[in-house]
């Protein structure tokens, strides 16, 4: 058997393809199910079953659309809840696919209450398991995204599901959905993929041998997930559509005015330098590229239109594409730069940057002291060690108001890890009232070494 990986780098997911004998398997697809089509009419493969691990919360599937446009079985597990057909998949009740494939459910419950796992047999011989959100490399999925007052006893399932996990074969390849930039895991292992004697020797998870403890480490210092989440589950157990991707129009500056005026937000996909420098004023600055889709989801209204600005050599379907996996399919238009929009006086606003070598020559100053430092990084990150002096406020946070100990008279620094964040936190920065200096290239990380040089 085959598998074939499709990832997914801004959501830090992955899409299977399991192929056998002329057939194939789809486990986890995202709603832009042209990718998989594609690869299926490329190889001359058969879609026979897809598969669903569970009930999505960071993006749309697209596997019930993809089931009925190639034939094939769509196997949820059974108490998913979904309203629409589908194949239950109970327990350790076989499927029986084509040339000797068996797909055999393992109820593995933690991440969601009804996640399962699929162990794939060839003529009886364990091959492969998608574990989805329960088992992954050197982690394990995050089991509070549900609420709080699940997350305990959710965790506790975790450590029974990776136990059963771990009664397979050491040989049995290990394939999660979730992986390294997923907010449903914290896993940095730097692989995507493993085997269950991989795990079991050196997934730190499996050092626990009782659930409680377990639970103790999987809770400990969680940080917190997009906002966005709260709509792709009840969307992916209701109508999970699937999309064709078509260019958005190019709007003039007037069209955009217009559509700022009947309430559309305006997200800017240029790069930080380009946003710094002249943006429309009001609008947030989100680079295109991994991170932008979890962050425009996080701090945008899911319920309002955009209208996009981007560079002009940037692809608009690209930027399309990634908003509409977590929903965002209320794109109005896209305007290109911010050039014609300032030349009709049109009101634009800026800001400075600086680099990490000069904050920390400003902090090495006598009147460093005096600095206004905002760190925007996760809790996690500030835990592990900070600027002296600075006042920490998470980047979604900045959303809903500004820590005490800022004077808006006075410009602030802004600094994450690599800049991106802190970026970001600009144009929150503007709404408040705040002149912020961009730290956007380097960290929180370079400036205390450069200080304590």
């Amino acid at each position: 058997m085959e598998v074939i990986s499709i990832r997914t780098p801004s959501l830090g997911d992955t899409t299977y393809l399991a192929v056998h004998g002329g057939n194939a398997l789809v486990i986890d697809p995202q709603r832009d199910i042209d990718r998989f089509t594609d690869v299926l009419d490329n190889r001359g493969l058969t879609l026979t079953h897809v598969l669903e691990t569970h009930m999505h919360n960071d993006y749309i599937s697209g596997g019930r659309d993809l089931a009925r446009a190639r034939g094939a079985d769509l196997i949820l597990p059974s108490a998913s809840g979904a309203g629409f057909a589908f194949l239950p998949a109970f327990h350790n009740e076989e499927l029986d696919g084509v040339a000797g494939l068996t797909i055999r459910p393992l109820h593995t419950p933690g991440h969601t209450p009804e996640h399962t796992s699929y162990l794939i047999l060839i003529d009886g011989e364990e091959q492969a398991v998608f574990t989805g959100g329960s088992l992954l490399v050197g982690a394990a999925g995050r089991s509070d995204l549900l609420g709080t007052e699940y997350a305990r006893q959710l965790a506790c399932l975790q450590f029974g599901s990776l136990q059963r996990l771990g009664e397979l074969g050491n040989e049995t390849g290990v394939f999660p959905t979730h992986g390294e930039g997923s907010f449903c895991t914290a896993s940095g292992a730097g692989r995507t993929t493993s085997t269950i004697g991989r795990e079991k020797a050196e997934n730190p998870l499996y050092r626990f041998d009782d659930p409680e403890s377990f639970a103790d480490d999987q809770l400990a210092g969680l940080v917190p997930y997009p906002s966005y989440y709260a709509h792709m589950g009840p969307t992916n157990k209701t109508d999970p559509t699937a999309m064709r991707i078509l260019p958005p129009p190019e709007l003039s500056p007037a069209e955009v005015a217009a559509q700022i005026d009947k309430g559309a937000s305006v997200l800017d996909g240029r790069d930080r330098m380009s946003f710094a420098a002249s943006h429309i004023q009001g609008s947030l600055g989100i680079e295109l590229g991994d991170s932008f889709a979890p962050w425009t989801g996080w701090l945008f209204d899911y319920n309002k239109p955009l209208v996009l600005v981007l560079g002009w050599n940037a692809d608009a379907r690209t930027a399309i594409t990634e908003l509409a996996r977590i929903g965002f399919t209320e794109i109005r238009g896209v305007l290109r730069g911010v050039d014609s929009w300032r030349e009709e006086g049109r009101p634009t606003a800026s800001y400075k940057t600086a680099s990490h070598d000069d904050l920390a020559r400003d902090l090495n100053a006598e009147e460093g002291g005096n600095l206004q430092i905002l760190d925007v990084r996760d809790p996690q990150e500030r835990a592990r060690g900070h600027i002296a002096g600075s006042v920490h406020r998470y980047l979604p946070d900045i959303s809903s108001g500004l820590p005490d100990d800022i004077d808006k008279s006075e410009p602030v620094w802004v600094i994450c890890q690599s800049g991106n964040r802190a970026s970001i936190a600009a144009g929150l920065l503007e709404g408040h009232g705040v002149e912020p200096i961009v730290v956007s290239s380097g960290g929180v990380a370079n400036v205390m070494m450069a200080t304590l040089a």
